[in-house]
């Protein structure tokens, strides 16, 4: 669970200094810095007066004057002169040695608090007028002796009548060192206070200052303020933003809540939405609100339970049909001037969501079904009607049957609009709820199925679809019923022996539908069992692509194709390249509907895989450009999860480990992307020494691959598994991951994408003292790839080669033909291997290699790399090219503060995930001070770590 951050003791979370209000705040600085001068601070409840009051006088603009603060209260008889009596009883001695007249002495009933420092009561008069004016002048009086300062009015718009004179009078001649500063709600303020605030005062200067909402960016700067990060997600600040309109109080309440309740599990700087959902309103929200509501006349709380109901902004006419008021328009009227409701769309609302939710949740339950079945009568007349809307108010209307079939129509409207999580959810509750027969219970999951498909919704309704395929219905549907489970099985990344029973036993009941055969074909060809040569899955793949000749429908034969495709390209197959053509045909080149995006999706991803990096460039890159792709959420995660294994292989990294963490939140429910996620997260956390957890995630995936049969995924993930315990001083669990890769290769053949894992298992190897399993490694590599289309086989066998018999000459061609197929990471490792056997024999060639490799690592990013890489240099005399750094001092061989709090919190058994908690950064920051701490004190382990690090204690050598 992650942490809320800052809090104050009672629970109350807060932000930690203002967001998103620097103009407001000079504003109020400047003219409180200005006496004689009066302030109003305008804006609705919750959205930061009174914060915004107290963050200037902490400034400049209150140091060295009193602050008197006194507040209006809701109470139906007003104190006469509440507010001032509130902040004139707070002044104490501070009136001692002023020299007060007599007429100060009508304050002492008032203050009794200060009778000691007040002059005795004078004689009373008859005349009230008179009486009242002279409690004014000692008003005045006092505060003029006690000045400078800052007199803060809070809530005028519930001031009293004696209050609204009084501040008349003292604004028309105000005390030179006084400043005043009134705050209230706009859209309960009076006439009278408003004329107040409009008048300029005698000789003061006058400012208005209004506070409105937070924008979308300033709610997710003030939710990561107080949440102790650098920044939110845009998902959830634009959530937390429709839930609050921007209200700062309602923003600090939500997250208040999320923080008592433990509900928000975070993933970098992404929050769990469901969570979120699960959330009651804030009770300082929900008593605020009621209150308010409950100040209304019986027509405007009526109009204002509908408006809770309905949600949606909602027009005269539908409230009038709703609630049978005839004239609403006084009530409506009411409600908008006491600030419960506002304008919005054409209709009238809640000014936030919350709001809304606390009145609706306080319905009489029946009063709340009665107003759901007017408001699905009322919408049901419209045109077009709002089919989602209807099905909802109808379900909690209590009328199940007609909620049913509304919910089907709604959904095949979602669907039909691209909405196919609005889909997914309509018709998964259709089918826990209802009780419809066989033949429309499935017609009803294969709707669902199919609605799943372009969604993140794959484990959400593997259940309901499994239900369904055990119905006696007709075998078309139960064969698509089968094809559909087994996709979406494949997505969920579950039980791949099941997903190819299921293919296989609907093949039978789809010879009415080649374009499902096809499909079920290439699911088949991807789901091989281990003990099935790949053989069977190339043959299936070739019949796949045989039928999309016959497929009617041009998307579904250009998905088809890509999938095909993608599956020969992993297997080496060189007739990928004919099918691709074939793809790009169909689509002349640019993707734009979600098959033919999907299609170039999969070539490319699979180009990932095997080293065809332009070519996974340029697939990806067209299809994140279809415009299909921005109106689909699954579609959109995936591709951009496949761009970011692209530009983990080609070394475009900047920025890359943000974008990863980003979007491993969207993917937790598609299995496929969450794998190319995290094998790139480890990829990166192994380049910037976070070794810890390349291997833990590293470890993950290949044990996930190896389960689900994803056998392109597994070399390249062992490969980070591997260097990563070795690095961790673990040898034994670097042979664990090489020996998972081998027997993967040795029971499938799948060799071409193994080429991103020769150099680890041959390095593996031989730090293991193996050499004669490298060598038989060696030796099949050579046999498999000689006939693959496999573009980096070359420069893995140079590797081998140049590690086996000690050939430096060998791993500088290895790294050149890196270089050339834009592998830059394997680049910088082969320059340092051709390095280290060059330095160690005193050739002064590899003075160059090393300085390439660290060129290499630096370009990326690659810290822990360049760390190792530098140290390399240091042991044999060789030069580095300085590094240019700009603004923050150098500690050179020091630990910086920072750092030293790294290694302290590492050091005490922290994973860097859980130091980048602790300190409110990234892990990616963390990873780049663990490189620089392992760096400097020469550490290979975080157990070396320990020791190096007293002993650095003891000879004061890095201390900061």
């Amino acid at each position: 669970m992650g942490g809320i951050g800052p809090g104050e003791p009672g629970g109350r979370v807060i932000a930690p200094g203002m967001v998103g209000r620097a103009t407001e705040l000079a504003a109020l600085s400047a003219a409180l810095s200005a006496p004689p001068s009066v302030v109003s601070v305008e804006g609705e409840a919750g959205v930061g007066k009174s914060r915004l009051v107290t963050e200037a006088l902490r400034g400049p603009a209150g140091r060295g004057r009193r602050v008197l603060i006194g507040r209006c209260h809701p109470i139906r008889e007003s104190f006469p002169l509440g507010p001032l009596v509130e902040a004139l009883g707070t002044v104490g001695d501070g009136l001692a040695g002023a020299r007060l007249s007599s007429v100060a002495g009508a304050l002492r009933p008032l203050l009794p608090e200060l009778t000691p420092w007040l002059p005795p009561v004078p004689a009373p008069l008859d005349d009230a007028v008179a009486q009242r004016h002279r409690v004014f002048r000692g008003l005045a009086e006092a505060l003029t002796a006690v000045s400078p300062s800052v007199l803060v009015l809070e809530d005028l718009h519930w001031m009293d009548e004696q209050t609204g004179d009084f501040l008349t009078y003292l604004l028309h001649g105000a005390p030179a060192g006084l400043a005043v500063v009134l705050t209230y709600r706009g859209e309960e303020a009076g006439t009278a206070l408003r004329a107040l605030t409009a008048r300029p005062p005698a000789g003061a200067a006058l400012a208005h200052v209004p506070l409105a909402p937070l924008d979308e960016a300033r709610t997710g700067g003030l939710a990561a303020a107080i949440l102790g990060l650098e920044r939110v997600s845009d998902e959830f600040a634009r959530y937390l933003w429709e839930r609050t309109s921007g209200l700062p109080f309602a923003i600090e309440e939500v997250l208040a809540l999320v923080r008592e309740r433990g509900l928000v599990v975070r993933r970098g700087d992404r929050w769990a939405r469901r969570a979120l959902d699960r959330l009651e309103v804030p009770r300082g929200i929900r008593d605020s609100t009621l209150a308010r509501v409950a100040r209304l006349s019986a027509d405007a709380r009526r109009l204002v339970a509908a408006v809770s109901v309905v949600r949606t902004p909602a027009t005269q006419p539908a409230l009038v049909a709703m609630t049978g008021i005839d004239d609403p328009l006084e009530a409506l009227v009411e409600a908008v001037d006491r600030g419960v409701l506002a304008e919005a769309d054409g209709g009238f609302g809640f000014r936030h969501a919350l709001a809304a939710q606390a009145v609706y949740e306080d319905l009489n339950p029946a009063r709340r079904m009665a107003l759901h079945g007017r408001a699905a009568e009322v919408l049901g007349a419209m045109a077009p009607t709002p089919l989602g809307q209807v099905a909802h108010h109808l379900r909690h209307a209590g009328r199940p049957a007609e909620w049913a079939v509304a919910a089907e129509r709604a959904a095949a409207q979602a669907a039909s609009l691209g909405d196919e999580d609005e889909a997914v959810r309509l018709l998964a509750e259709v089918l826990r709820t209802a009780a419809p027969p066989p033949e429309r219970r499935a017609a009803i999951a294969i709707a669902l199925g199919w609605a799943a498909l372009d969604t993140l919704h794959a484990r959400e309704v593997t259940e309901p679809l499994r239900a369904a395929i055990d119905l006696d219905v007709p075998a078309a549907l139960r064969g698509e019923l089968r094809f559909l489970l087994g996709v979406i099985l494949g997505q969920a990344g579950e039980d791949s022996p099941m997903q190819r029973r299921l293919f296989l036993d609907a093949l039978p009941d789809l010879r009415h539908r080649p374009d499902l055969c096809a499909w079920a074909m290439v699911g088949l060809g991807v789901t091989i069992p281990s003990d099935t040569p790949v053989a069977e899955g190339l043959r299936w793949m070739i019949e796949a692509v045989a039928l999309a000749d016959g497929i009617d429908d041009r998307l579904l034969a250009v998905f088809v194709l890509g999938k095909a495709g993608g599956a020969l390209m992993e297997n080496g197959d060189r007739t990928w390249r004919t099918v691709v053509g074939r793809v790009e045909e169909l689509t002349g080149g640019t993707p734009r509907q979600r098959r033919e995006a999907n299609a170039y999706y999969s070539i490319g991803i699979a180009a990932c895989y095997t080293g065809h990096l332009p070519t996974a460039t340029t697939m990806l890159d067209a299809a994140s450009r279809a415009d299909a792709v921005q109106q689909n959420r699954r579609l959109a995660v995936m591709i951009r999860a496949g761009l970011a294994l692209a530009h983990h292989g080609t070394g475009r990294w900047d920025g890359l480990a943000a974008t990863v963490e980003e979007l491993l939140a969207d993917a937790a429910e598609y299995a496929p992307a969450r794998m190319d996620l995290e094998l790139v997260a480890s990829g990166l956390a192994l380049a910037t020494g976070d070794l810890d957890r390349a291997a833990a995630t590293a470890r993950r995936v290949t044990e996930f691959a190896v389960e689900i049969g994803a056998y392109e995924v597994v070399p390249t993930a062992a490969a980070t598994w591997a260097r990563a315990a070795l690095a961790l001083g673990d040898p034994a669990g670097a042979v664990t991951a090489v020996r998972t890769l081998l027997a993967q290769l040795d029971a499938k053949g799948v060799w071409a994408p193994a080429c991103w894992a020769v150099p680890a298992v041959v390095d593996v190897l031989v730090a293991a003292d193996e050499r004669a399993a490298a060598r038989r490694f060696a030796g099949q590599a050579a046999t498999a790839l000689r006939d693959l289309d496999a573009p980096l086989a070359g420069a893995a066998l140079a590797y081998l080669r140049g590690v086996l018999d000690d050939r430096p000459e060998e791993l500088v061609t290895a790294a050149v033909e890196f270089e050339r197929l834009s592998a830059a990471i394997e680049a910088g490792r082969a320059h340092e291997a051709a390095a280290g056997r060059w330095l160690a024999s005193g050739d002064e060639r590899g003075a160059g290699s090393l300085r390439a490799a660290v060129a290499v690592y630096e370009r990326l990013g690659a810290s822990w790399d360049a760390g190792r890489a530098a140290a390399l240099a240091r042991r044999h005399g060789v030069a580095l090219p300085a590094r240019h750094r700009n603004g923050r001092r150098g500690y050179g061989t020091e630990l910086s503060p920072r750092e030293r709090q790294v290694a302290e919190l590492a050091v005490g058994g922290r994973t860097n995930r859980e130091i980048a908690e602790a300190l409110f950064v990234s892990p990616n920051t963390v990873g780049k001070h663990m490189a620089a701490v392992m760096r400097k004190l020469s550490a290979r382990s975080r157990t070396e770590l320990v020791r190096l690090l007293v002993n650095a204690d003891e000879d004061g050598a890095f201390s900061p």
